[in-house]
Protein backbone atom coordinates (compact mmCIF):
# COMPACT_ATOMS: atom_id res chain seq x y z
CA UNK A 1 0.00 0.00 0.00
CA UNK A 2 2.87 2.40 0.87
CA UNK A 3 4.56 1.65 -2.47
CA UNK A 4 1.33 2.42 -4.33
CA UNK A 5 0.87 5.65 -2.38
CA UNK A 6 4.47 6.70 -3.11
CA UNK A 7 3.98 5.93 -6.81
CA UNK A 8 0.83 8.06 -6.88
CA UNK A 9 2.65 10.97 -5.20
CA UNK A 10 5.57 10.80 -7.67
CA UNK A 11 3.14 10.62 -10.61
CA UNK A 12 1.16 13.60 -9.29
CA UNK A 13 4.34 15.66 -8.84
CA UNK A 14 5.46 14.80 -12.37
CA UNK A 15 2.12 15.92 -13.79
CA UNK A 16 2.27 19.10 -11.69
CA UNK A 17 5.74 20.12 -12.86
CA UNK A 18 4.94 19.24 -16.46
CA UNK A 19 1.80 21.35 -16.35
CA UNK A 20 3.81 24.25 -14.90
CA UNK A 21 6.01 24.30 -18.01
CA UNK A 22 5.22 27.46 -20.02
CA UNK A 23 3.73 26.29 -23.30
CA UNK A 24 3.14 29.85 -24.55
CA UNK A 25 6.81 30.84 -24.84
CA UNK A 26 10.35 29.48 -24.82
CA UNK A 27 13.21 30.35 -22.51
CA UNK A 28 16.92 30.39 -23.26
CA UNK A 29 19.27 30.90 -20.33
CA UNK A 30 22.94 31.57 -20.99
CA UNK A 31 26.15 31.40 -18.98
CA UNK A 32 29.19 33.24 -20.35
CA UNK A 33 32.80 32.93 -19.23
CA UNK A 34 35.34 35.74 -19.69
CA UNK A 35 32.71 38.35 -20.54
CA UNK A 36 35.10 41.31 -20.35
CA UNK A 37 33.20 44.55 -21.02
CA UNK A 38 30.29 42.91 -22.82
CA UNK A 39 27.03 44.70 -22.04
CA UNK A 40 24.16 43.12 -23.92
CA UNK A 41 23.16 39.95 -25.74
CA UNK A 42 20.81 40.28 -28.73
CA UNK A 43 18.20 37.74 -29.80
CA UNK A 44 17.50 37.54 -33.55
CA UNK A 45 14.79 35.73 -35.51
CA UNK A 46 16.07 34.22 -38.77
CA UNK A 47 14.11 33.61 -41.95
CA UNK A 48 14.84 33.21 -45.66
CA UNK A 49 15.54 36.95 -46.02
CA UNK A 50 18.04 37.22 -43.14
CA UNK A 51 18.00 37.73 -39.37
CA UNK A 52 16.24 40.55 -37.51
CA UNK A 53 16.83 41.64 -33.87
CA UNK A 54 13.74 41.03 -31.73
CA UNK A 55 15.06 41.53 -28.18
CA UNK A 56 18.17 42.32 -26.14
CA UNK A 57 19.09 41.89 -22.45
CA UNK A 58 21.90 42.96 -20.15
CA UNK A 59 24.49 40.41 -19.04
CA UNK A 60 24.70 40.21 -15.27
CA UNK A 61 27.36 38.11 -13.54
CA UNK A 62 28.03 36.32 -16.81
CA UNK A 63 24.39 35.28 -17.15
CA UNK A 64 21.41 36.27 -19.31
CA UNK A 65 17.89 35.00 -19.99
CA UNK A 66 15.40 35.51 -22.82
CA UNK A 67 11.75 34.57 -22.65
CA UNK A 68 9.99 34.88 -25.97
CA UNK A 69 6.83 33.70 -27.72
CA UNK A 70 7.38 31.57 -30.82
CA UNK A 71 4.29 31.18 -33.04
CA UNK A 72 6.08 28.25 -34.71
CA UNK A 73 9.37 26.36 -34.38
CA UNK A 74 12.03 28.47 -36.06
CA UNK A 75 15.70 29.35 -36.27
CA UNK A 76 16.94 31.99 -33.84
CA UNK A 77 20.38 33.49 -33.26
CA UNK A 78 22.22 34.93 -30.29
CA UNK A 79 24.59 37.80 -31.05
CA UNK A 80 27.23 38.02 -28.34
CA UNK A 81 30.29 40.28 -28.59
CA UNK A 82 30.19 40.18 -32.39
CA UNK A 83 29.73 36.41 -32.54
CA UNK A 84 26.55 34.66 -33.66
CA UNK A 85 25.24 31.34 -32.31
CA UNK A 86 22.31 29.48 -33.91
CA UNK A 87 19.53 27.60 -32.16
CA UNK A 88 16.03 26.32 -32.93
CA UNK A 89 13.22 27.06 -30.49
CA UNK A 90 9.48 26.64 -30.10
CA UNK A 91 7.03 27.40 -27.32
CA UNK A 92 7.62 25.17 -24.30
CA UNK A 93 11.39 24.83 -24.79
CA UNK A 94 13.68 25.51 -21.82
CA UNK A 95 17.11 25.89 -23.43
CA UNK A 96 20.48 26.16 -21.67
CA UNK A 97 23.44 27.78 -23.43
CA UNK A 98 27.04 28.39 -22.38
CA UNK A 99 30.26 29.51 -24.02
CA UNK A 100 33.67 30.95 -23.21
CA UNK A 101 34.19 34.25 -25.04
CA UNK A 102 37.96 33.68 -24.98
CA UNK A 103 37.54 30.54 -27.12
CA UNK A 104 38.82 31.50 -30.59
CA UNK A 105 37.01 28.47 -32.08
CA UNK A 106 33.66 29.86 -30.80
CA UNK A 107 32.70 26.51 -29.26
CA UNK A 108 29.51 26.41 -27.22
CA UNK A 109 27.21 23.99 -25.41
CA UNK A 110 23.45 23.91 -25.81
CA UNK A 111 20.74 21.63 -24.40
CA UNK A 112 16.96 21.52 -24.11
CA UNK A 113 16.34 21.61 -27.86
CA UNK A 114 17.27 18.61 -29.99
CA UNK A 115 17.19 20.56 -33.30
CA UNK A 116 19.59 23.10 -31.75
CA UNK A 117 22.07 20.35 -30.95
CA UNK A 118 21.81 19.17 -34.57
CA UNK A 119 22.22 22.72 -35.89
CA UNK A 120 25.46 22.84 -33.92
CA UNK A 121 26.70 19.79 -35.85
CA UNK A 122 25.71 21.40 -39.17
CA UNK A 123 27.57 24.59 -38.21
CA UNK A 124 30.67 22.48 -37.51
CA UNK A 125 30.50 21.09 -41.07
CA UNK A 126 29.87 24.54 -42.51
CA UNK A 127 32.80 26.05 -40.59
CA UNK A 128 35.24 23.38 -41.81
CA UNK A 129 34.59 24.15 -45.47
CA UNK A 130 34.22 27.88 -44.84
CA UNK A 131 37.72 27.93 -43.36
CA UNK A 132 39.10 25.89 -46.27
CA UNK A 133 37.77 28.29 -48.89
CA UNK A 134 38.64 31.30 -46.73
CA UNK A 135 42.32 30.23 -46.68
CA UNK A 136 42.17 29.49 -50.40
CA UNK A 137 40.78 32.96 -51.11
CA UNK A 138 43.46 34.61 -48.95
CA UNK A 139 46.19 32.71 -50.81
CA UNK A 140 44.81 33.71 -54.20
CA UNK A 141 44.50 37.39 -53.20
CA UNK A 142 48.04 37.44 -51.76
CA UNK A 143 49.55 35.92 -54.91
CA UNK A 144 47.52 38.24 -57.16
CA UNK A 145 48.72 41.26 -55.16
CA UNK A 146 52.32 40.03 -55.44
CA UNK A 147 51.89 39.92 -59.23
CA UNK A 148 50.18 43.30 -59.21
CA UNK A 149 47.14 42.04 -61.14
CA UNK A 150 44.64 39.19 -61.38
CA UNK A 151 45.98 36.19 -63.23
CA UNK A 152 44.10 33.69 -65.41
CA UNK A 153 46.80 31.10 -64.74
CA UNK A 154 46.35 31.55 -60.97
CA UNK A 155 42.59 31.32 -61.38
CA UNK A 156 42.96 28.04 -63.26
CA UNK A 157 44.90 26.65 -60.29
CA UNK A 158 42.64 27.91 -57.51
CA UNK A 159 39.15 27.72 -59.05
CA UNK A 160 39.04 23.88 -59.40
CA UNK A 161 40.10 23.50 -55.74
CA UNK A 162 37.47 26.03 -54.66
CA UNK A 163 34.80 24.23 -56.68
CA UNK A 164 35.84 20.84 -55.28
CA UNK A 165 35.52 22.22 -51.74
CA UNK A 166 32.00 23.42 -52.59
CA UNK A 167 31.12 20.03 -54.09
CA UNK A 168 32.50 18.20 -51.02
CA UNK A 169 30.59 20.56 -48.72
CA UNK A 170 27.37 19.94 -50.66
CA UNK A 171 27.81 16.17 -50.34
CA UNK A 172 28.22 16.57 -46.56
CA UNK A 173 25.06 18.68 -46.47
CA UNK A 174 23.14 16.01 -48.39
CA UNK A 175 24.30 13.37 -45.88
CA UNK A 176 23.28 15.64 -42.99
CA UNK A 177 19.84 16.22 -44.56
CA UNK A 178 19.35 12.47 -44.96
CA UNK A 179 20.18 11.88 -41.28
CA UNK A 180 17.98 14.78 -40.13
CA UNK A 181 15.08 14.68 -42.59
CA UNK A 182 12.37 15.44 -40.07
CA UNK A 183 14.31 18.01 -38.03
CA UNK A 184 14.36 21.73 -38.73
CA UNK A 185 18.14 21.40 -38.64
CA UNK A 186 17.91 19.33 -41.83
CA UNK A 187 15.73 21.97 -43.47
CA UNK A 188 18.06 24.85 -42.63
CA UNK A 189 21.00 22.81 -43.95
CA UNK A 190 19.07 22.20 -47.19
CA UNK A 191 18.67 25.95 -47.74
CA UNK A 192 22.47 26.28 -47.99
CA UNK A 193 22.60 24.16 -51.17
CA UNK A 194 22.73 25.66 -54.65
CA UNK A 195 19.00 25.43 -55.63
CA UNK A 196 19.84 25.09 -59.33
CA UNK A 197 22.57 22.46 -59.12
CA UNK A 198 20.78 20.39 -56.46
CA UNK A 199 17.20 20.93 -57.58
CA UNK A 200 16.52 17.20 -58.04
CA UNK A 201 17.62 16.41 -54.47
CA UNK A 202 15.70 19.37 -53.04
CA UNK A 203 12.50 18.36 -54.86
CA UNK A 204 12.84 14.84 -53.42
CA UNK A 205 13.53 16.26 -49.94
CA UNK A 206 10.46 18.51 -50.19
CA UNK A 207 8.31 15.44 -50.93
CA UNK A 208 9.72 13.69 -47.86
CA UNK A 209 8.88 16.57 -45.47
CA UNK A 210 5.49 17.40 -46.99
CA UNK A 211 3.71 16.71 -43.67
CA UNK A 212 6.34 18.41 -41.45
CA UNK A 213 6.65 21.98 -40.10
CA UNK A 214 3.37 23.09 -41.68
CA UNK A 215 3.19 26.26 -39.58
CA UNK A 216 6.68 27.50 -40.49
CA UNK A 217 6.37 30.05 -43.35
CA UNK A 218 9.95 29.47 -44.58
CA UNK A 219 9.27 25.75 -44.96
CA UNK A 220 5.92 26.47 -46.63
CA UNK A 221 7.62 28.76 -49.17
CA UNK A 222 10.28 26.14 -49.87
CA UNK A 223 7.67 23.42 -50.46
CA UNK A 224 5.72 25.73 -52.78
CA UNK A 225 8.86 26.54 -54.81
CA UNK A 226 9.71 22.86 -55.13
CA UNK A 227 6.14 22.04 -56.23
CA UNK A 228 6.51 24.61 -59.00
CA UNK A 229 9.94 23.25 -60.01
CA UNK A 230 8.94 19.57 -59.81
CA UNK A 231 7.22 19.15 -63.23
CA UNK A 232 10.38 20.31 -65.04
CA UNK A 233 12.97 18.72 -62.74
CA UNK A 234 15.30 15.86 -63.64
CA UNK A 235 13.50 12.53 -64.04
CA UNK A 236 10.18 14.01 -65.12
CA UNK A 237 8.56 13.99 -68.55
CA UNK A 238 9.53 17.05 -70.58
CA UNK A 239 6.44 19.15 -71.44
CA UNK A 240 5.52 19.22 -75.14
CA UNK A 241 5.57 22.58 -76.96
CA UNK A 242 5.32 24.07 -80.42
CA UNK A 243 7.29 27.19 -81.33
CA UNK A 244 8.30 29.11 -84.47
CA UNK A 245 11.81 28.70 -85.88
CA UNK A 246 13.87 31.64 -87.11
CA UNK A 247 12.63 30.95 -90.65
CA UNK A 248 8.98 30.79 -89.55
CA UNK A 249 8.46 27.01 -89.48
CA UNK A 250 6.78 25.28 -86.53
CA UNK A 251 9.08 23.15 -84.37
CA UNK A 252 7.79 20.75 -81.71
CA UNK A 253 9.62 18.87 -78.98
CA UNK A 254 8.10 15.66 -80.31
CA UNK A 255 10.09 16.22 -83.53
CA UNK A 256 13.06 14.96 -81.49
CA UNK A 257 11.35 11.83 -80.19
CA UNK A 258 13.84 8.96 -79.88
CA UNK A 259 16.82 11.36 -79.79
CA UNK A 260 18.86 13.26 -77.25
CA UNK A 261 18.19 17.00 -77.50
CA UNK A 262 19.36 19.90 -75.40
CA UNK A 263 16.90 22.80 -75.08
CA UNK A 264 19.30 25.74 -74.81
CA UNK A 265 17.62 28.90 -73.46
CA UNK A 266 19.76 31.95 -74.26
CA UNK A 267 19.68 35.46 -75.77
CA UNK A 268 21.94 37.74 -77.79
CA UNK A 269 21.99 40.28 -74.92
CA UNK A 270 22.97 37.67 -72.28
CA UNK A 271 26.75 37.91 -71.76
CA UNK A 272 27.04 34.67 -69.67
CA UNK A 273 25.19 32.90 -72.51
CA UNK A 274 27.57 34.29 -75.12
CA UNK A 275 30.57 33.25 -73.01
CA UNK A 276 29.18 29.71 -72.74
CA UNK A 277 28.42 29.45 -76.47
CA UNK A 278 31.99 28.45 -77.51
CA UNK A 279 31.79 25.50 -75.10
CA UNK A 280 28.40 24.47 -76.51
CA UNK A 281 29.76 24.74 -80.06
CA UNK A 282 32.73 22.55 -79.05
CA UNK A 283 30.51 19.88 -77.48
CA UNK A 284 28.10 19.90 -80.41
CA UNK A 285 30.97 19.31 -82.86
CA UNK A 286 32.26 16.48 -80.67
CA UNK A 287 28.97 14.66 -80.06
CA UNK A 288 26.54 15.53 -82.88
CA UNK A 289 27.49 12.43 -84.89
CA UNK A 290 26.89 10.31 -81.81
CA UNK A 291 23.29 11.50 -81.48
CA UNK A 292 23.47 14.83 -79.62
CA UNK A 293 21.05 17.49 -80.88
CA UNK A 294 20.49 21.08 -79.76
CA UNK A 295 17.45 23.31 -80.05
CA UNK A 296 18.35 26.92 -79.28
CA UNK A 297 15.44 28.81 -77.68
CA UNK A 298 16.12 32.54 -77.68
CA UNK A 299 14.67 35.09 -75.25
CA UNK A 300 15.38 37.91 -77.68
CA UNK A 301 12.64 40.34 -78.65
CA UNK A 302 14.34 41.58 -81.83
CA UNK A 303 14.87 39.08 -84.65
CA UNK A 304 17.78 41.04 -86.15
CA UNK A 305 19.90 40.89 -82.96
CA UNK A 306 19.01 37.22 -82.51
CA UNK A 307 20.05 36.29 -86.07
CA UNK A 308 23.26 38.31 -85.80
CA UNK A 309 24.31 36.50 -82.59
CA UNK A 310 23.61 33.07 -84.16
CA UNK A 311 25.93 33.92 -87.06
CA UNK A 312 28.59 35.59 -84.92
CA UNK A 313 28.81 32.69 -82.44
CA UNK A 314 28.65 30.02 -85.17
CA UNK A 315 25.59 28.27 -83.69
CA UNK A 316 24.83 25.77 -86.43
CA UNK A 317 21.89 23.95 -84.82
CA UNK A 318 18.13 24.70 -85.04
CA UNK A 319 16.84 27.96 -83.50
CA UNK A 320 13.39 28.99 -82.29
CA UNK A 321 11.85 31.82 -80.29
CA UNK A 322 8.59 33.43 -79.15
CA UNK A 323 10.49 36.78 -79.15
CA UNK A 324 8.90 37.58 -75.80
CA UNK A 325 11.82 37.58 -73.36
CA UNK A 326 10.94 35.59 -70.21
CA UNK A 327 7.22 35.83 -71.00
CA UNK A 328 7.34 33.44 -73.94
CA UNK A 329 5.05 30.41 -73.75
CA UNK A 330 7.95 27.94 -73.77
CA UNK A 331 9.94 29.91 -71.17
CA UNK A 332 6.94 29.97 -68.83
CA UNK A 333 6.23 26.27 -69.47
CA UNK A 334 9.79 25.35 -68.45
CA UNK A 335 9.88 27.86 -65.53
CA UNK A 336 12.93 29.64 -66.97
CA UNK A 337 13.79 32.49 -64.62
CA UNK A 338 17.45 33.04 -65.54
CA UNK A 339 19.72 32.32 -68.50
CA UNK A 340 21.76 30.51 -69.64
CA UNK A 341 19.47 27.62 -68.81
CA UNK A 342 19.25 24.21 -70.46
CA UNK A 343 17.37 20.91 -70.34
CA UNK A 344 18.75 17.71 -71.83
CA UNK A 345 15.90 15.44 -72.93
CA UNK A 346 16.56 11.72 -73.40
CA UNK A 347 15.16 9.56 -76.24
CA UNK A 348 12.17 8.59 -74.05
CA UNK A 349 11.23 12.24 -73.58
CA UNK A 350 12.40 12.52 -69.96
CA UNK A 351 14.56 15.31 -68.53
CA UNK A 352 17.96 13.66 -68.05
CA UNK A 353 19.93 16.73 -66.94
CA UNK A 354 19.31 20.39 -66.30
CA UNK A 355 21.37 23.59 -66.19
CA UNK A 356 24.75 21.99 -66.79
CA UNK A 357 27.46 24.08 -68.43
CA UNK A 358 31.22 24.14 -68.92
CA UNK A 359 33.07 21.02 -67.79
CA UNK A 360 29.86 19.55 -66.31
CA UNK A 361 28.22 19.52 -69.75
CA UNK A 362 31.24 17.79 -71.30
CA UNK A 363 31.32 15.22 -68.47
CA UNK A 364 27.61 14.43 -68.94
CA UNK A 365 27.99 14.00 -72.70
CA UNK A 366 31.08 11.82 -72.30
CA UNK A 367 29.22 9.60 -69.85
CA UNK A 368 26.14 9.42 -72.09
CA UNK A 369 27.73 8.85 -75.49
CA UNK A 370 31.01 7.11 -74.63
Amino acid sequence: MKIRLLTCIIFSLAVFFTSCKDSDSFTISGTLANTGKIGKVTLLLADSTGASPIDSVEVSGGKFTFKHKAPYASLYKLRIAGRVFDFVAQNGDDIKFNTDLNDVAHNYEISGSEPSERIKEFNRISNIYGEKNGKLSDEYIAKSEALGHESDSLLKVYMPVFQKNLADYSQEVLKFMDKNKHSLAGFYAATSLDPIKYEQQLVAYSDEIKDDFKDNPDVARFKHQMEIAKPVSVGHKAPEFAIASIDGKEVKLSDYKGKYVMLDFWASWCMPCRKENPNVVKQYAKFRNKGFNILGISLDVEKKAWASAIKSDNLTWAHVSDLQNFEGTTERLYRVQAIPSNFIIDPQGNIAAKNITGADLEAFLNKTFN
